[in-house]
C-alpha cells in the first residue's frame, strides 16, 4: 500500500495528505495492551465483593393493628338519616361521622326509654313493699317469742307452786291416813268394849263420831291431793299446748316469709331484666351516631344516600389513622424464606421517589432506606408467598414523612457478601444465595454461614 502511495504521488507530482489520515501504515498497534489491559480490568472485577440479595416487593403499612385502616360498621340496623362528613374529610375522634334511625318496632316509641323507666320504678317499689312485709312477719315473730317466753316462764311458775303443794297435800294425806288409821283402831275397839259392857253406848257414839271426822277428813285430804296432781297434768298439758300453737304461728310467719322472698326475688329478677333492657335501650340510642374511634381520613364511604338501609355489622365507611408507624409488608417466596431471620439488614425503595439502586452494592446505592425484619409469618398467604414485616432501622436516616399506607415498595434483603465470579457461577448454574443466620446482641452482629 505504500508504494502504491508513492507511485501516485510520483506521477501526480502531488503530496496527499488524506493518505495519511485514512491509513495508519506507520502508526504502531496497541491492541495486544488494549487486550491484556481488559482482561486484566475483567479479573480484577471478578474480586470486586458482591452483597447477595433477595429482590420482592411489597407495600407501605403500620406495625400496629390499631393504626391500619379499619372498617366503621354499623352496630344497629337502620337507615341512614344524616351524613356529617363526606369522602376524603379528614376528622378527630369522637367526631359524629353519619346518623342512623332505627327501624324495628321494638324501638320506634318515642318514650320508650321513659316508659321502660316507669315500669323499673314499679317494680321497685314492689321490691320495698315485700321488704316491708318480711319487716313486719320478723317483728311478730319476736313478739311471739317475747310473749311465748313470758306465757311459758308463768306456767312453769304455776307448775312448780302446784308441785310445792302436793308436797303440803301429801303431806296433809299421810296425816289424815295416820289419823284415820288411829280412828279405825279406836271405833273397832270401842266395839268390842261396848260389846263387852265397859263402856257405855254414849262414849261409843263419841268415838264413832271422832272416827268418822278422821275418816272425812282423809277422804277430804286425798281429794285435794288428787286435785293438786291432776292441776300440774291440766298445767303441763297448756304448756305443750301454747308450745304446739307458738309453733304454728311461727311456721305460718316464717312461710309466709318465705313467700314474700320468693316473691321478692322474682320482683328483683324482673327489675335487674328491665333495667337491663333500659341500659340496652340508652345505648342503642347512643348507637344512632357512628363515632370515628381515632383521627383519620374517612375513605371508601359505602352508603350513597339519605335513607337508605343499612344491616346490622355492615360497613358504612372505611377509616385511615392520621398518625401511625412506618412498616413496609414484603412477600417472599417460599425458596426464599430460610435465607431471612428476624433483625436481617432490608435496604427498600418506595414509589415516587427517585433512587438509583445498585443491589449487590447497597452502599453505593443512592435514594434508598433501611430497615430491620421484625416479623415473618408462617402461613402462606392466597398467593402462595410468605408475608414479612420490615420496621425502620433507627441508626440511620429517617423513612420520608408523607409516606401513606399502601404505597409501594421495593426491598432488597441483604445477605451475604462473595465475589462477583461466585455470583456468576451461583446464578449460572442456578443455585440460591448462601444460607446463614444472624443473631443480634446489643449492636454486635454474629453471622453463622453454612
Amino acid at each position: 500500500m505504500k508504494k502504491m502511495l508513492e507511485k501516485i504521488e510520483k506521477d501526480t507530482g502531488k503530496k496527499y495528505s488524506a493518505f495519511d489520515k485514512v491509513y495508519s501504515v506507520d502508526s504502531e498497534r496497541r491492541i495486544k495492551n488494549i487486550f491484556i489491559g481488559l482482561l486484566s480490568s475483567g479479573l480484577i472485577i471478578l474480586f470486586i465483593p458482591w452483597t447477595q440479595n433477595i429482590n420482592t416487593t411489597g407495600v407501605v403499612t403500620t406495625q400496629f393493628q390499631e393504626q391500619r385502616p379499619q372498617q366503621i360498621n354499623s352496630i344497629i340496623p337502620g337507615k341512614v338519616v344524616k351524613w356529617w362528613v363526606k369522602e376524603g374529610d379528614f376528622v378527630q375522634k369522637g367526631d359524629t361521622i353519619v346518623e342512623l334511625a332505627d327501624t324495628k318496632d321494638d324501638y320506634l316509641d318515642p318514650r320508650l326509654i321513659e316508659r321502660t323507666e316507669d315500669q323499673v320504678n314499679a317494680k321497685k317499689q314492689k321490691v320495698d313493699f315485700y321488704l316491708s312485709k318480711i319487716g313486719n312477719a320478723k317483728s311478730q315473730i319476736t313478739a311471739l317469742e317475747e310473749g311465748y317466753r313470758l306465757k311459758e316462764l308463768s306456767i312453769k311458775n304455776k307448775i312448780q307452786q302446784l308441785e310445792r303443794k302436793i308436797l303440803i297435800d301429801s303431806a296433809e294425806l299421810t296425816a289424815a291416813k295416820i289419823d284415820l288409821e288411829i280412828g279405825t283402831s279406836q271405833i273397832n275397839r270401842a266395839n268390842k268394849l261396848l260389846n263387852d259392857g265397859i263402856i257405855s253406848l254414849t262414849d261409843f257414839e263419841k268415838r264413832t263420831q271422832t272416827f268418822n271426822k278422821a275418816k272425812a277428813s282423809f277422804q277430804e285430804k286425798q281429794q285435794k291431793y288428787l286435785n293438786a296432781k291432776q292441776d300440774i297434768q291440766i298445767a303441763r298439758i297448756e304448756l305443750n299446748g301454747f308450745k304446739q300453737e307458738y309453733a304454728d304461728k311461727i311456721f305460718k310467719l316464717k312461710g309466709d316469709i318465705d313467700n314474700a322472698n320468693s316473691e321478692r326475688s322474682s320482683v328483683v329478677a324482673d327489675v335487674a331484666k328491665n333495667e337491663n333492657q333500659l341500659s340496652n335501650y340508652k345505648i342503642r340510642g347512643s348507637q344512632k351516631w357512628l363515632i370515628a374511634p381515632q383521627t383519620g381520613q374517612i375513605i371508601k364511604a359505602k352508603k350513597a344516600g339519605i335513607n337508605e338501609m343499612v344491616k346490622e355489622g355492615e360497613m358504612i365507611v372505611e377509616i385511615v389513622p392520621k398518625a401511625f408507624l412506618y412498616a413496609v409488608e414484603l412477600f417472599v417466596k417460599p425458596m426464599d424464606l430460610a435465607l431471612l431471620n428476624i433483625g436481617q439488614d432490608v435496604r427498600l425503595q418506595f414509589d415516587g421517589y427517585p433512587a438509583i439502586v445498585f443491589s449487590g452494592w447497597p452502599n453505593s446505592s443512592y435514594g434508598t432506606f433501611a430497615g430491620k425484619i421484625s416479623a415473618i409469618e408462617s402461613n402462606r398467604n392466597e398467593n402462595g408467598k410468605f408475608r414479612v414485616l420490615i420496621v425502620p432501622e433507627v441508626s440511620e436516616k429517617n423513612w420520608p414523612s408523607n409516606l401513606k399506607i399502601g404505597t409501594g415498595a421495593q426491598g432488597f434483603a441483604l445477605l451475604k457478601n462473595v465475589p462477583i465470579w461466585y455470583e456468576f457461577w451461583r446464578q449460572l448454574n442456578g443455585f440460591p444465595p448462601d444460607f446463614y443466620t444472624v443473631e443480634i446482641k446489643g449492636k454486635e452482629q454474629k453471622t453463622n454461614e453454612k
